[in-house]
């Protein structure tokens, strides 16, 4: 009889696959159980993971990979005869405390980093300041490591970089990936040596760096590379590093249309009481204003409002222009797109044609095959540590899981996302926390009241955290106490039978030489007879010369009474290998 042929999609959620095979959705996800994974009605499979779990379960199907229609792709812009001069878009990035932020406090005459918590940024912000009757649009960049992919984000928005260096410490790791973030997205690179008003300042050794470890050679070297000496505290330097940086731009010859659609790139995203959506967006091309459908993803909206960086309302933005809208049916993703349409049908239609796009690739982040192989050949089974995710913004959001996924446990720990999203956290959070045995994380949220009550009673750990390295912290530790302790054993000694006294159903007498090292009362200790261990020991008193002591070292001569499990009989030349044994916690690396 031949197989019974289903044709599914490339990938297809647990729920879909059960009703497909007419299977108790139970049994698909007990089958998954057994093979290590702790699915979901919702968790998405590829197709070759469906494959082997219907093979696992020994049904008489053969499943078939049903061909995807390929959905559009947005062509790059190509500038016409008619583009025009636009502001360049600046993105200002550096180290941790190198002083980034200060830098374009300074520059805008704000106090942005008294309100950031621990003093670094975390998301992407978006400003503008004019110099000269001209125009320079500036993103502020997360300095902490775990925000490299914000941080990659701001660089391939920007024509230009601004790359900050402490004077009075130098080139650090982020500033070497800010450096690779640039040279990546082919932007110009401009220094700032920040902090000439320390007393430590060394302008020479970071100039130095630059040139010998990352082939940026100063001009006044002979390079081609701008370097300003500034002071955020002092304002030393500033209007020379924005003439440089224009100089730079002129240099691009940057340009945009102006006739054309809107169209640009999301850089936040997040939900306010009374607003709704509120999303960043930097104008690329064509002119936006109120009223338009625009297309995000998979997220569409009608532009309610329009506003500058500073909250001012707009009639239109045009290129290089950073704004924020409300409008939005959802929240777009940072980095996606957006391109204006005609009409909310066609904008409902654009996102239902990336949301099937997104679907097909959505088994990478779930559970393909070769997770389910890895697991299925593995010995042990690894620890689960669930967790829902809330954030304040989309893109801080995606930073905070990606680092919670780069955590490395050597496969000893599974963390699952079970649940994530922008805003407070809700009473849906702590429903499914208390379902899952979840711990809820916050990223600069609120737990309102009613909801603080309700994770006390459904008794769910809910973390809230405003700085990223302080969460990530946090989850290692929790990961690292799910941990089996590891088993060490220390070898301590050898000795060789030369007698045996006594022999009891749990206690032998003999006496030895220590041929290596030195043996102690409490230790245990391997029998060996003829290389082969015969029994396990412990050590219960050692004497030497008839006297009870601490210790004996090699050489020595000694008398020993050894507890045994059951009776044990000893033969002379038989071997003793001493050795303490201790449970010790394990950590992450």
């Amino acid at each position: 009889m031949e197989k019974k042929v289903v044709v599914i999609a490339d990938s297809i959620t647990v729920g879909e696959l059960a009703e497909t095979l007419n299977l108790p959705i139970t049994t698909l996800i007990g089958e998954l159980f057994k093979n290590g994974i702790i699915a979901t009605i919702n968790q998405r499979i590829d197709f070759e993971t469906a494959t082997i779990i219907v093979e696992e379960l020994g049904l008489d199907v053969a499943l078939e990979k049903k061909e995807a229609a390929a959905g559009p792709v947005r062509k790059t812009h190509q500038l016409s005869d008619h583009a025009i001069e636009r502001a360049p878009i600046v993105a200002v990035m550096g180290h941790v405390d190198h002083g980034k932020t200060s830098l374009l406090d300074a520059i805008l005459d704000t106090k942005t980093v008294d309100d950031e918590a621990g003093g670094i940024t975390q998301h992407i912000s978006a400003y503008q300041v004019e110099r000269k009757g001209r125009k320079i649009t500036l993103l502020d960049t997360p300095g902490h490591e775990a925000f490299a992919a914000l941080r990659q984000h701001g660089a391939t928005l920007t024509d230009v970089v601004i790359i900050v260096v402490a004077a009075d410490d130098g080139v650090k790791p982020q500033t070497v990936e800010a450096i690779r973030f640039a040279r990546e997205a082919n932007a110009k690179i401009v220094v700032a040596i920040n902090k000439m008003d320390k007393e430590t300042a060394n302008p020479a050794l970071v100039k130095t760096q630059l040139a010998s470890e990352h082939q940026l050679n100063p001009e006044e070297w002979g390079g081609d590379v701008i370097m300003v000496e500034v002071s955020a505290k002092t304002g030393k330097g500033i209007d020379d590093l924005l003439e440089n940086v224009l100089l730079v731009a002129d240099l691009e010859e940057l340009k945009a249309d102006t006739d054309t659609p809107a169209e640009g790139l999301v850089i936040e995203s997040h939900m306010e009481t009374g607003r709704g959506s509120v999303v960043g967006l930097l104008v690329e091309h064509g002119m936006l204003h109120p009223g338009h459908f625009l297309v995000a993803g998979t997220s569409y909206g009608k532009v309610r409002t329009l506003c500058d960086f500073k909250g001012k309302a707009l009639k239109e933005a045009g290129p290089s222009t950073p704004v924020t809208v409300t409008g939005f049916k959802d929240l777009p993703q940072f980095g996606d797109t957006f391109y204006l349409v005609k009409n909310e049908k066609e904008a409902r239609q654009a996102t239902v044609t990336a949301r099937l796009e997104r679907e097909r690739e959505a088994a990478s982040t779930n559970v393909t095959s070769a997770d389910l192989l890895k697991l299925m050949s593995q010995k042990h089974e690894a620890q689960d540590f669930n967790v829902i995710v809330k954030a304040d913004v989309q893109g801080s959001l995606t930073s905070v899981i990606d680092s919670l996924r780069l955590i490395e446990t050597e496969g000893q720990i599974n963390l699952r996302i079970v649940g994530s999203g922008v805003g407070n956290i809700s009473e849906n959070d702590i429903h499914l926390a208390a379902t899952e045995g979840t711990v809820v994380y916050g990223f600069s949220v609120d737990l309102p009241p009613a909801v603080k009550r309700q994770a006390a009673r459904d008794k769910v750990e809910v973390r809230i955290f405003k700085v990223i390295y302080e969460l990530l912290d946090d989850a290692k530790k929790s990961m690292e106490a799910l941990l089996a302790p590891e088993v060490v054993e220390t070898e301590l000694g050898k000795l060789t039978i030369k007698g045996i006294f006594r022999t009891l159903k749990e206690e032998v007498i003999c006496g030895g030489e220590v041929t290596s090292g030195k043996i102690t009362p409490g230790v245990m200790a391997r029998v060996l007879r003829d290389k082969e261990q015969i029994a396990e020991v412990e050590v219960e008193k050692v004497q030497r010369q008839q006297v009870e002591a601490k210790e004996v070292f090699e050489g020595e001569m000694c008398g020993l009474s050894l507890k045994t499990q059951k009776k044990l009989q000893l033969e002379e030349g038989d071997k003793l290998e001493f050795f303490t044994r201790e449970m010790v916690k394990r950590t992450l690396s």
